[in-house]
């Protein structure tokens, strides 16, 4: 008996056929172990957890360990909450929480940020515990995330999954240059400077790369037969007790490879406490590096089941008459980012309206008598005064006004581009402290430093400054501005970064010195800084309004005024 078939329905049989046999082919996602240690970390859990949460990583191919013990802190009410909500979501969850059996400190702990040996080595116990559980469930790998390391990007689990990697971390970005990985270890297990390790940072160089040491967030390839000799505990071991250095040095013994990947923005960790710091200081750690996030990504991400447990600090002057903010009304973005900063931080800020460059009237400078230095130059681009400078002046200059007409001491005057270091409030506190006990007009707490050589300390925070640029934060006493307004500067207007060291004498350029015969302002800086840009020239996302703006409205101005 013969059976015909029209080309029609070979043709569906065989479009069927080819459907089933791609989609036998598609493999689930590998199981994903995520260790988690938790320690007095209500400060960054709801943070944390949050980006967590968003990963974009199959859910019920992803186990989660947590162990929590010696909080002082609500981590405890914070974890129990967020498992009860959306443990189930997940393959699994196993959460070990002994904060009311184990107290507060180890027996030879200092203070909470004290890392000491008994802590160590409780600590290395637990990372070999989680090691351990993840291979006797046949995870395919094990993700070691610290408890503040915020993973912005969503798709980092697939990612690192992707690069079959034995060890892989993901580059962190930090304050300053710290971040999540060493370029060099010493022949004593510690920190090594290396050339590899700014180009990499800043990701000038762009991959993956080997290096001695990842920490803080690190994916564990298990279904290597070669991680099998991973361990926490290794053998012939004579190094310091420390679980991230003993977990390296096994790693490099069997020679496995550690890579950090820096080909994608990941996601940010904060600087570490020192065992100084007190648990509030450490806690204020998370607000530097969500500072941090709003300069340089999207504001973190923030679960409402959670918000609750967020404990800012009530709105203050920190010891200021007043904390002026300047932004331009074109950089409502900035302005935004500003706030969600100060909120954080706790700091009651006035905002200040720049004056627009773009928006300049001619006939208001005429009437003011402003006028622009005659034979001024950029001194790196040759160039006259941009529009956007002479708005920039004219803002400063406006809070120089308020200042004296108002009789305030002191004021603090910020940029809207800036991002505050780790402890800032502590740091900015001691400096005010310090400033009790000298003489001072202006103190700079972020700049950009452009002569060599040592500057002289006068407390033990703070230096006279030489030659320096940028205006992203200063302190002005109500001396200091009155000096500035006596010079008379909007007669001979030139960039307020030049003007400033002009007024304390640390210009070099002779000329321009001329037109202010009194230059006895008494500067000093912040040692070290206090605020830094969130972008730095070249960068992604770097916008300068004065930089950017035209050179021909400001020839037309110097022609017209």
């Amino acid at each position: 008996m013969f059976c015909y078939l029209s080309l029609h329905s070979v043709l569906v049989i065989s479009l069927v056929s080819s459907y089933v046999a791609a989609s036998e082919t598609i493999l689930k996602w590998p199981t994903v172990g995520i260790s988690i240690l938790v320690r007095n970390k209500a400060h960054t859990l709801p943070y944390f957890l949050s980006c967590l949460y968003n990963l974009d990583y199959p859910k019920d191919r992803i186990y989660i360990w947590i162990s929590s013990d010696h909080n002082e802190d609500d981590s405890d009410k914070i974890l129990d909450k967020w498992v009860e909500q959306y443990g189930l979501e997940y393959n699994g969850v196993h959460l070990s929480m002994n904060s009311s059996t184990s107290g507060k400190l180890f027996p030879d702990e200092v203070r909470s940020t004290h890392w000491s040996e008994q802590r160590f080595a409780h600590v290395i116990d637990l990372r070999e515990e989680a090691l351990d559980y993840m291979r006797k469930i046949w995870a395919d790998y094990i993700f070691m995330l610290d408890a503040d390391v915020f993973l912005t990007n969503k798709d980092t689990l697939k990612i690192l999954v992707k690069k079959d990697l034995t060890i892989v971390a993901p580059m962190l970005i930090s304050d300053g240059s710290y971040s999540n990985f060493w370029c060099g270890m010493s022949d004593d297990f510690y920190y090594k400077r290396t050339e590899d390790y700014t180009p990499i940072l800043e990701r000038a160089t762009q991959g993956c790369f080997a290096v001695p040491m990842v920490h803080s967030a690190l994916l564990v390839h298990l279904e290597k037969q070669v991680s099998d000799a991973l361990s926490y505990r290794p053998a012939r071991y004579d190094g310091p007790l420390d679980d991230i250095i003993a977990f390296a040095v096994n790693a490099n013994n069997h020679s496995i490879a550690m890579h950090i990947c820096n080909d994608h923005e990941y996601g940010l960790v904060p600087v570490p406490a020192s065992d100084t710091d007190d648990a509030d200081d450490e806690r204020e750690l998370t607000v530097n590096v969500k500072l941090l996030a709003l300069g340089r990504h999207s504001p973190l991400p923030l679960d409402p089941l959670l918000a609750g447990f967020v404990r800012r600090p009530p709105p203050a002057r920190l010891g200021c008459c007043e904390i002026f903010m300047i932004n331009l009304e074109r950089r409502p973005e900035r302005r935004r980012l500003m706030e969600l900063s100060f909120k954080e931080l706790g700091m009651d800020v006035t905002l200040i309206k720049a004056v627009d460059g773009r928006t300049l009237d001619m006939n208001d400078l005429r009437k003011h008598k402003i006028k622009l230095m005659p034979g001024y130059e950029d001194p790196y681009h040759k160039r006259p005064m941009k529009a956007g400078e002479i708005g920039c002046f004219l803002s400063h200059y406006m809070i120089w006004n308020q200042v004296v007409s108002e009789q305030l001491e002191v004021v603090l005057v910020l940029e809207d581009d800036i991002h505050f270091v780790a402890h800032f409030r502590q740091r900015f506190a001691l400096l005010m402290e310090e400033l009790k006990t000298v003489d001072w007009d202006l103190v700079y707490i972020g700049r950009k430093i452009l002569q060599n050589g040592e500057e002289s300390y006068v407390t033990q925070h703070t230096t006279r400054p030489r030659y320096s640029y940028w205006t992203l934060g200063y302190l002005l006493s109500r001396r200091g501005a009155a000096k500035l307004l006596a010079a008379q500067p909007l007669a001979r207007v030139l960039p307020v970064d030049e003007f400033l060291p002009i007024m304390f004498d640390q210009h070099p350029n002779a000329t321009w010195k001329a037109h202010f015969p009194r230059r006895d302002l008494v500067a000093l800086s912040a040692a070290p800084l206090l605020v830094h840009p969130t972008h730095y020239t070249g960068q992604d996302g770097y916008i300068s309004d004065t930089e950017d703006s035209p050179v021909l409205p400001a020839r037309k101005l110097r022609a017209e005024l």
